[in-house]
C-alpha cells in the first residue's frame, strides 16, 4: 500500500490536474455502497494532501475536489435510494451485506438526520447511510441541508492535518533532503490518527445505538 501512494504520489506531483481528480473521485466513490467500503479513499486524500507544502497542488484545489466529490457521492447514493426505495435494500448487491445494511438502518433510527452527517466520518457505514436514508424516506429539503455541512468540514478535517504536518516537519527539519521522508511519515501519523478516531467514533455511535435498541424492547 505504501508502495502504491508513493507511486501515485510522485506521478501526481508531475500531472497536478490528476492530483485533484485522484481526490474528487477518492472523495465520491467511498460514498458508494459496498464499493466504498474498499476504495481507500481517506488514504489518499491524507497522501495527496501531503503534496500541498511543497506546492505541488493548492490547499484551495483540493478542499474544492473534496467537498465535491463527497456531495456528489453521498447525494447520488442517497438520490438512488430515494427513487428505489427499500426494494433497492433487497437488490444486488446491497442483498449480500444485510448486517451493514440492519445496522445502517438502525443507525439512521437512532439518529435520523444527524446520522447523515455523523456516517459521514464512520467507516464502514459511511458508504451505507446515505442510500439507507433515501430508502427509507428522509426528504430531499432534510438531506441536502445535512450533507453539504458534513462535507465541509470532512474535507479540511482530513486535508489540513496532512498538509500541516508536513509542513512543520520541513520547518522545523531544516533539510531539504527531509522533503520525501516528511510527506511519507506524516501522512502515516495522520492516517493512524484518522483510524483511531474513527473507530472511537463509530463504537461511541453503535453503543448509542445498541442502547436505543435496548430501550425500545422494555
Amino acid at each position: 500500500m505504501h508502495h502504491i501512494i508513493d507511486t501515485i504520489t510522485q506521478f501526481v506531483g508531475a500531472h497536478a490536474w490528476l492530483g485533484y481528480l485522484t481526490v474528487f473521485l477518492a472523495a465520491l466513490l467511498e460514498a458508494i455502497p459496498v464499493l466504498g467500503t474498499f476504495i481507500p479513499g481517506t488514504t489518499l486524500i491524507l497522501a495527496l494532501s501531503a503534496l500541498i507544502p511543497a506546492g505541488d497542488l493548492s490547499l484551495a484545489g483540493v478542499l474544492a475536489a473534496a467537498v465535491l466529490g463527497a456531495v456528489l457521492g453521498d447525494g447520488g447514493a442517497y438520490w438512488a435510494g430515494h427513487v428505489r426505495q427499500r426494494a433497492l435494500l433487497q437488490a444486488w448487491p446491497l442483498k449480500n451485506y444485510p448486517g451493514v445494511v440492519a445496522q445502517s438502518e438502525t443507525f439512521f433510527d437512532r439518529f435520523g438526520v444527524w446520522a447523515v452527517f455523523l456516517a459521514r466520518f464512520v467507516p464502514p457505514i459511511r458508504a451505507f447511510v446515505p442510500v439507507t436514508a433515501g430508502a427509507l424516506g428522509m426528504a430531499p429539503a432534510k438531506f441536502a441541508p445535512v450533507n453539504i455541512p458534513a462535507a465541509l468540514i470532512w474535507a479540511p478535517a482530513h486535508v489540513l492535518p496532512a498538509a500541516f504536518a508536513v509542513s512543520a516537519l520541513e520547518h522545523f527539519g531544516g533539510l531539504a533532503g527531509l522533503e520525501h521522508k516528511a510527506r511519507h511519515y506524516s501522512v502515516l501519523v495522520v492516517l493512524v490518527l484518522a483510524i483511531v478516531l474513527g473507530g472511537a467514533i463509530w463504537w461511541w455511535c453503535r453503543r448509542n445505538a445498541s442502547h436505543g435498541n435496548q430501550k425500545s424492547t422494555l
